[in-house]
């Protein structure tokens, strides 16, 4: 505790020492004195921080006695303490302790826990540790208890003081790790707290050094006790959860790493730096003699092993293919370093035995071993003769024993160690000749090993990369002349295979690399690099290569056809002659080049000088400067023109100049590319746009040309007396198709990536541009935007004015300021350009959808603008206010706007923005990063609303005064926007709905509620609008039979239930008049809840709470306008009952959360007792309650589904099992439909394991309980395949069951039924003379769901179920089911045979072994021919 002025304890117990001389007798009476002083003002817990080290230089008597009596009377205070709250000290002292880490860790200014202490936090725990280790040498310390405690802490402790905790030797890490009663949440912790530690220590460069302590000595601790050796094991028996604690911790932090591997360009900067900062824990000398050497080695053998099973997805196929992508420079440096420090570990012998280990006993991740092969070569010396080695024995197992594993092994490891080159490894080409190109190789022993080689090099054929082949054919395996034809057939298979990779063996190169993966290089590209080589030998050597010789004779078709063209390309050529020229005449003079071949070459490049010298007749630089910079000095020679009038004449010659640059620049085109490009749409990235280089920098020069020299020519003139330069200028960029990717591109990356910083010359010259753009819109094909993600739909393919509207995005506060400069500059410049077309020329020029989106922007931005006003303005008003250096764009938009013509303009139909178009527009807005505030935005969306769009007329995009079409409108609108894919949201959906508009939209359902009521006699007011519009969306979509369809339609319902939420509750149900009392009409709710919303359950036969609540909400809220509330509620309950009873069962389940709030609501609205019916429901749970729990006879009062669903629901949410067996015995004999319907909820229950898991209902549980059911109804000989008849076949006794259930769960119900074959017995088929009928046609349908590929749970979800062979795979259940009715068919009496028939042919078609069984035993005699009891099962 620290005194006057912050001084502590031992400060004035020191001073008062030296001032005078003590009034006391004795320390003793003075301690006695201090206690009693210390009773009434002490603070326990700052007391244990008033310490500081014990051990203070200069050994004076004084102060030592001083340090021995400040412990002292610390242990004096907490016995003191301790025996007044009568607990020993020692406990008293841990628990306090604790306090004050917890206190201490608590203290940080950060908003999450951060492993590490600031600099004040490390200060206070060190003086509470030193009491800490004082009251352990004072035995006032009780360690045991000071463990449990630290995990009581409200949060987990900071890992940097468990380290101190266990660096200071006062709690070790293995005796807190065993005191907790959780080991993975343990293991949670600290693999959390790890990470933390790994990313904190990167992104501050001053803990760096004791996160490394840290990480060591944890690291430490788990090796010695996740990794121990049998002479250890005696010494830490005490441990039992801290060998699968620090094992599994190890594990999990591998996995963090490994799980980036693969992904490390997706994540990001940081996270790698933390993953790297933990691969240190694989630094063997940071161990030295703390871990037993066999531990270390352990822990990196299983290290290894299991870097190289990890999540081993693909197939060899799949290496075959894609090795090459997994060299070592290619391979995720996380991998690689994780790899080298490893092999740190052990020999190269030692790492490739391992490895071959792993390889012979694992399911292995190719990827992780074909990379673990690259750096081992790369790293490892001797790692090349180790892998021969290695190669030679995987072959001779292989020929041994006819194996194919050991012999794609050995092909992979050597293609994967050629890869690195030959400075590391031998080339794949050596090794196979090597391997198989003599007599004495593996292969050559007899002719089944030959036929086996063949046999493997054939199944590769299909999956094998060109080079490969060509290294197969050319260099093949060595064959007895005998049987040479198996070499032929596997060599004309490899030629096929090329073929129809489109590579011919006559083009293979002079000097191809056939070690090499690259398959892009094509003939002439080949005969390029040959020439290069052959010249480079030729400069060394003044003689022609041999290989060139050679080819001359024996490969005259590729000598011929590809390596002489690729060496007499025509150019100009140097007066003194250079390599190429003294080559080509070496090759003429000694025969190797035709005459007439090298006659046309000396002409072509004569042809070429003098073409050159007619270019520099004409232009004088330009053959000393690059293509790019001679387009760049013709634009600036344009520049010139186009600010001086008098030479507007020659902007079209060099405009012309300028396209011809262009060509040469980007390439030529064909006339047929130049064809198809007109023909397809311009592909464009639009969510991350990539452009080549050399195309950015082309395209970067021509907008910026187009810029300066708008802003060049404005300065002269306005843009009505620029004449059609700038219009010429683009035209001539829409001529060439090859550049209109880019551009296209270039604009996406300008104006919606980087639009709000644009300056304004950057804006109004790209505004002008786009307005360009549309006036040449018929020589730029559609464009086909790209959002980067699979899409339901194929995406609409846009206009060049509607792709540049889609860049234009109005979200954001900057967004909107830059779309009213860029839409503002656009409509400016147009109008001040063509001031005197005619209006229907005008129309044509201006883009609608920048007439649109001025239209809601500028009113939007601008009160002024909402008003009407409009008069005749001076259109070189509106360009001087744009070109102004100071400009302020909400006068020049308004400006605009008051523009007579503009006005006129907006009358046009096609530039009128209408009701539904305005909402999609501000249903993109980001309400909190809007321009306008919220009230600012609430004003303006009552203008819109109630004063523009309202009362305007349908043909102007309004509303006609009708307000259930504005809120029709409103509706669709919303819905349309969530299920659309935009360029903002990069293709996520967008589920949430506008506040602001869904409160308008309230507003007007409720103004139409309060209208109907005074309509209510009406019978036009009996149909409820808001159903109509939902269901009517569904109408055209009702057959859902592709995926793609499906999942838009559950996507929709989850929308529409979203909405309905969103509106007042008493809009689900209306009132009307019978006579003269007002009755409450749910049959609209009933209607689309029955044939919609049921698909989107929960569990299968319950509504979700929120729809669920709220439809009770609105139903007690309409009561009240009724005469008897209470009557009118108990009505609609009652109609539930037979109309819609998928609400009360929804109301069973959601009974613990529903019941206070109805009740709640029913005592604010009416005080007085419950509805009959509400009560009922109560009564009902709390009597399903008591006979689970205490035994009381459950009630028979209600219809039995109902009870059935109460008592299902309570057995699922008691957490104890076992009370529900014996409920069953329990209820009487006269249960049956009880129990039946009860079966029906396990059923749905069951399903929904299979197909929602999210849901919470395990499967195991739910069949458990089905099968309990199930029984007790057999052993009461109780009727209940009924369940299980489809609804227009049965007796309709369970009908109320079958219409509450989804319809998936209904068409899964033969899953279902199959999965409840264990208590199917030999007395069921006796009993029941239609068990047979139904479970054939259970069988049938299952058989449907499988062949149509609907509904049936993927067998990935089932087999993580404890026994997937049994109800998991689909596949597994229709054998189930064709087992028991194989089975099951013999045993059946006579009878069951005779209302099978209908069923039949279906059964023949879809199982013809199953029809012909059925066919033979429905004979009457059928049953005579059976000599023995057959089994069923």
């Amino acid at each position: 505790m620290a005194g006057p002025g912050g001084r502590t304890w031992r400060d004035l117990l020191a001073g008062r020492a030296r001032k005078r001389k003590s009034a006391f007798g004795s320390g003793a009476e003075l301690q006695e004195a201090a206690l009693r002083l210390l009773d009434h003002h002490q603070n326990l817990n700052d007391l244990l921080l008033e310490v500081e080290d014990s051990v203070k230089p200069g050994g004076q008597d004084g102060v030592e006695h001083q340090e021995a009596s400040s412990e002292s009377f610390i242990v004096s205070v907490l016995q003191e303490q301790a025996s007044r709250l009568g607990v020993p000290a020692a406990v008293l002292a841990a628990k306090n302790a604790v306090t004050n880490i917890e206190r201490i860790c608590q203290a940080s200014a950060s908003p999450s826990q951060v492993p590490l202490l600031n600099v004040d936090q490390r200060k206070r725990l060190s003086c509470l540790l030193q009491t800490v280790k004082d009251l352990l040498a004072n035995n006032v310390f009780c360690r045991s208890l000071f463990c449990q405690e630290m995990w009581k802490m409200k949060d987990p402790p900071v890992l940097e003081a468990v380290w101190h905790l266990h660096r200071g030797d006062i709690i070790g890490l293995g005796e807190l790790l065993e005191s907790n009663p959780s080991a993975p949440a343990v293991v949670e912790w600290l693999c959390s707290s790890l990470c933390g530690l790994c990313q904190q220590a990167e992104s501050s460069s001053g803990d760096v050094e004791l996160a490394g302590c840290i990480l060591s000595d944890f690291v430490i601790v788990f090796l010695q006790n996740g990794f121990q050796q049998t002479s250890e094991l005696g010494r830490k028996l005490e441990f039992k959860k801290v060998p699968y604690i620090c094992h599994a911790v190890l594990q999990r932090m591998l996995t963090w790493v490994l799980d980036a591997v693969g992904k490390e360009k997706q994540e990001d900067v940081s996270t790698l730096q933390a993953m790297r900062f933990w691969l240190n824990v694989f630094n063997a000398s940071v161990y030295k003699s703390a871990v037993h050497p066999d531990s270390l080695q352990q822990f990196f053998r299983h290290t290894l092993t299991e870097v190289l099973t990890y999540n081993p997805l693909l197939k060899v196929s799949d290496a075959i293919h894609m090795q090459k992508e997994w060299s070592f420079t290619r391979t995720c440096s996380l991998l690689t370093t994780l790899y080298r420090k490893l092999f740190v570990a052990f020999s190269a012998k030692e790492s490739i035995w391992q490895l071959q280990q792993v390889l012979e006993t694992h399911e292995v991740n190719w990827q992780h071993v074909l990379s673990c092969v690259s750096t081992l070569v790369i790293c490892q010396a001797e790692a090349e003769q180790l892998f021969k080695d290695l190669l030679s024995h995987l072959l001779i197992k292989a020929f041994e024993n006819y194996d194919m594993e050991n012999m794609i092994t050995a092909f992979l490891i050597a293609r994967q160690a050629a890869l690195e080159g030959p400075a590391v490894f031998m080339p794949y080409s050596e090794w196979f000749k090597a391997s198989f190109g003599n007599a004495g190789g593996h292969h050559g022993s007899s002719k089944k090993a030959l036929v086996f080689l063949f046999e493997f090099l054939s199944e590769l054929v299909p999956f094998e990369a060109a080079p490969y082949l060509k290294v197969h054919i050319m260099y093949p395996p060595f064959v007895p002349a005998k049987h040479r034809s198996i070499l032929l057939e596997y060599i004309t298979l490899a030629k096929t295979r090329l073929a129809d990779l489109k590579v011919a063996i006559e083009d293979m190169g002079l000097y191809e690399d056939l070690s090499s993966t690259d398959e892009s290089v094509q003939p002439q590209g080949q005969a390029l690099r040959d020439v290069e080589k052959a010249l480079q030998i030729f400069e060394n050597t003044r003689k022609i290569p041999t290989s060139v010789i050679e080819a001359s004779i024996f490969r005259r078709p590729y000598y011929t056809s590809w390596f002489l063209p690729a060496l007499l390309r025509p150019r100009v050529l140097p007066k003194t002659p250079d390599a190429r020229m003294t080559f080509i005449d070496s090759l003429k003079r000694a025969d190797k080049i035709p005459p007439n071949l090298y006659s046309t070459y000396i002409q072509a490049c004569c042809a070429m000088k003098e073409k050159m010298l007619q270019d520099e007749s004409k232009v004088e630089t330009c053959h000393s400067k690059e293509p790019v910079e001679q387009l760049e000095a013709d634009l600036a020679a344009l520049r010139m023109l186009i600010v001086d009038q008098a030479k507007h004449e020659d902007v079209p010659a060099q405009i012309a100049v300028i396209s011809d640059r262009l060509k040469s620049v980007l390439g030529h085109s064909s006339d047929e590319n130049e064809a198809a490009t007109l023909n397809s749409p311009i592909q464009v990235d639009t969510s991350a746009p990539r452009l080549e280089p050399c195309h950015q920098r082309v395209v970067d020069l021509l907008l910026t040309s187009f810029c300066q020299n708008l802003i060049a020519a404005s300065y002269f003139n306005p843009p009505d007396r620029q004449g059609p330069c700038l219009s010429l200028f683009v035209k001539m960029m829409c001529g060439h198709k090859n550049l209109l990717p880019a551009l296209l591109g270039r604009l996406c990356q300008l104006i919606y990536h980087q639009g709000p910083s644009l300056n304004d010359a950057h804006i109004l010259g790209l505004a002008a541009f786009v307005i360009h753009l549309n006036e040449s819109r018929a020589l730029i094909p559609e464009v086909e935007a790209d959002f980067g993600i699979s899409q339901p739909v194929p995406e609409k393919v846009l206009s060049i004015s509607e792709y540049c509207n889609s860049l234009l995005v109005c979200r954001t506060e900057e967004s909107f300021a830059f779309c009213m400069r860029f839409c503002t500059a656009a409509a400016s410049y147009l109008m001040c350009k063509f001031p005197a077309c005619s209006h229907e020329d005008f129309c044509a020029l201006l883009p609608p959808s920048l007439a649109k989106k001025l239209q809601y922007i500028v009113p939007r931005l601008c009160l002024e603008a909402r008003g009407i006003l409009c008069e005749e303005g001076n259109t070189d008003l509106v360009w001087s206010s744009l070109s102004c250096p100071s400009l302020n764009y909400k006068r020049a938009s308004l400006c605009l706007w008051k523009q007579a013509r503009f006005q006129e303009l907006l009358k046009e139909k096609a530039f009128q923005l209408s009701f539904r178009e305005w909402l999609l527009l501000e249903l993109e807005v980001y309400p909190e990063k809007d321009i306008l505030s919220a009230s600012e935005r609430q004003d303006f969306h009552y203008w819109a609303i109630y004063q523009r769009y309202l009362p305007a007329p349908s043909a102007s995009g309004g509303c006609d005064g009708d307000l259930e079409k504005a809120c029709g409108i409103i509706i669709n609108t919303i819905l349309d926007s969530s299920q659309r894919l935009d360029l903002g949201s990069r293709g996520q959906s967008k589920m949430s709905v506008n506040p602001d508009i869904l409160c308008k939209l309230q507003e007007m359902v409720l103004e139409l509620r309060c209208r109907q009521k005074l309509l209510s006699g009406c019978m036009d007011a009996q149909r409820h609008f808001l159903f109509e519009i939902l269901q009517e969306r569904l109408k055209d979509r009702r057959d859902g039979s592709a995926l793609g369809e499906q999942l838009w339609r559950q996507q929709e319902l989850l929308l529409h239930r979203r909405i309905l939420v969103g509106l007042p509750a008493s809009a689900l149900v209306m009132t009307c008049r019978k006579g003269k009392k007002t009755m409450l009409d749910c049959e609209d709710f009933f209607c689309f809840v029955n044939s919609e919303l049921k698909n989107v359950c929960s569990r299968g036969y319950a509504l979700s709470y929120d729809i669920t609540a709220h439809f009770f909400r609105g139903l007690l809220n309409a009561s009240l306008d009724c005469e008897e509330s209470a009557e009118g509620v108990n009505g609609v309950l009652t109609a539930c009952q037979t109309k819609c009873p998928i609400v009360l069962f929804s109301a069973v389940l959601w009974w613990p959360r529903l019941e206070p709030v109805v009740c709640s609501q029913w005592k604010r609205l009416f005080g007085s007792p419950l509805a009959e019916e509400l009560e009922r429901l109560r009564e009902w749970q709390s009597s399903a309650t008591s006979f689970l729990s205490s035994g009381v006879v459950f009630p028979l009062s209600g219809p039995p589904w109902i009870l059935a669903a109460f008592l299902h629901c309570t057995v699922q949410q008691q957490s104890p099992r076992g009370r529900e067996t014996n409920a069953l015995k329990r209820l009487g004999t006269d249960k049956e439909q009880l129990l039946v319907s009860l079966l029906f909820f396990s059923l749905m229950d069951l399903i929904s394991a299979k197909i929602a898991p999210k849901e919470g209902v395990d499967f195991q549980t739910s069949l458990a309980w089905c099968l309990e059911i199930l029984q007790c109804l057999e052993d009461r000989s109780m009727s209940w395949p009924l369940l299980f008849h489809s609804a227009e076949k049965d007796s309709r006794k369970y009908c109320v069951l079958r219409s509450a259930a989804s319809d998936r769960h209904i068409r899964l119900l033969p899953l279902a039924f199959y999965s409840l074959t264990p208590c199917f017995h030999h007395e069921l088929l006796t009993r029941e003379q239609t068990f047979l009928y139904v479970a054939l046609d259970l069988y049938i349908q299952l058989l449907r769901l499988f062949v149509e590929g609907r509904d049936l749970p993927p067998s990935d979800q089932a087999v993580q179920s404890p026994d997937p062979g049994e109800h998991g795979d689909p596949l597994e259940v229709i054998s189930t089911a064709r087992r028991f009715l194989l089975g099951a068919i013999p045993r059946c009496p006579a009878q069951s045979f005779g209302n099978i028939r209908p069923l039949l042919a279906t059964c023949e078609e879809l199982d013809p072994e199953l029809g012909a069984t059925l066919l033979h035993f429905s004979r009457p005699d059928a049953a005579m021919e059976l000599d023995e009891e057959l089994l069923l099962f």
